[in-house]
């Protein structure tokens, strides 16, 4: 998987291995490469049916040898390899498959490792979410991605290697929302007849945002990646005109979770652009069309 990243961040020469390259975040890069960069990456799977030469296919929580391997001539690794809830899997191997990413590092002689986080880690909290509050988590997969962060950063100051955990909001089409629409599909509403307002990234966005984060210097330990203004679901389901019904949402259902972007922005050196429902619907189609030639 050859990327490439804007000159004069980095080194021309710097690489980074990408663990779990086939997930859908991997194949966002691949599309939504832009030209004219530099850097180049090294993909990681557990399986694939073509793999490309510059991959390497193992299983890094039982081949850890074989993930050593692969992040050697590396400067970074970036581990979107993870589980999510509802697929039969342990939430928790999202701490061990970071540790297991954090140790190779430091065995390859990598500088540093990014995680793939979540918004479900600040919980129930109000207002802007910024990186710096503490974490107050109120379901299994929003404790284990705050465990996994917490315990990827104790180990990577044990072995001199730098970790930043990217807290990803919404991706429109990776999302339950878009992605996961069907016909009958049912959206919460509030008393005030809203729908749940969340903070979301188009596809094209993340994969361009994600690699100019890859180019920067210095990261911060967490680090919020969406794009500003919250997003009202059903917006999003009304730009990709899908029908849906309304049912009452619960008491636990949360209402809005926005990111505060000011530290991603800083980071970049440039404004994210807004969130704009239309935009967001079609970077999801285009990636659908451009990711079937993969």
């Amino acid at each position: 998987m050859n990327l490439q990243k804007e000159q004069g961040l980095r080194a021309k020469d710097a690489k980074t291995l990408v663990l779990g390259a086939n997930g859908r975040i991997g194949q966002a890069l691949q599309v939504f490469a832009p030209q004219g960069m530099c850097w180049q990456a090294r993909g990681l799977c557990t399986q694939a049916q073509q793999a490309p030469e510059d991959w390497h296919i193992c299983a890094p929580l039982k081949e850890r040898g074989a993930l050593k391997r692969a992040a050697f001539g590396c400067d970074q690794i970036l581990c979107l390899a993870g589980v999510v809830p509802g697929r039969g899997k342990d939430v928790q191997d999202n701490k061990a498959l970071a540790l297991a990413a954090v140790e190779a590092a430091a065995e390859a002689g990598c500088r540093r490792v990014l995680l793939t986080s979540s918004a479900a880690v600040y919980g129930a909290a109000s207002g802007l979410l910024c990186e710096d509050q503490a974490l107050t988590p109120l379901h299994p997969y929003g404790q284990a991605k705050a465990e996994m962060e917490q315990a990827a950063q104790a180990r990577g100051q044990d072995l001199g290697v730098e970790v930043c955990s990217l807290r990803i909001g919404n991706v429109a089409g990776f999302d339950a929302i878009l992605g996961g629409w069907k016909p009958g599909f049912s959206l919460d509403h509030f008393a005030d007849g809203q729908s749940p307002q969340r903070s979301y990234i188009g596809v094209k966005t993340l994969a361009v945002t994600l690699q100019q984060i890859l180019a920067c210097s210095d990261l911060p330990t967490a680090l919020n990646l969406a794009q500003p203004g919250a997003m009202a679901m059903a917006d999003l389901l009304r730009a990709a005109d899908l029908p849906f019904e309304s049912k009452p949402a619960p008491q636990s259902a949360i209402f809005d979770v926005a990111f505060d972007l000011s530290t991603l922005e800083c980071c970049l050196g440039r404004a994210v652009p807004m969130a704009d429902a239309k935009t967001l619907v079609a970077e999801w189609r285009l990636f659908c069309d451009k990711s079937q030639i993969l």
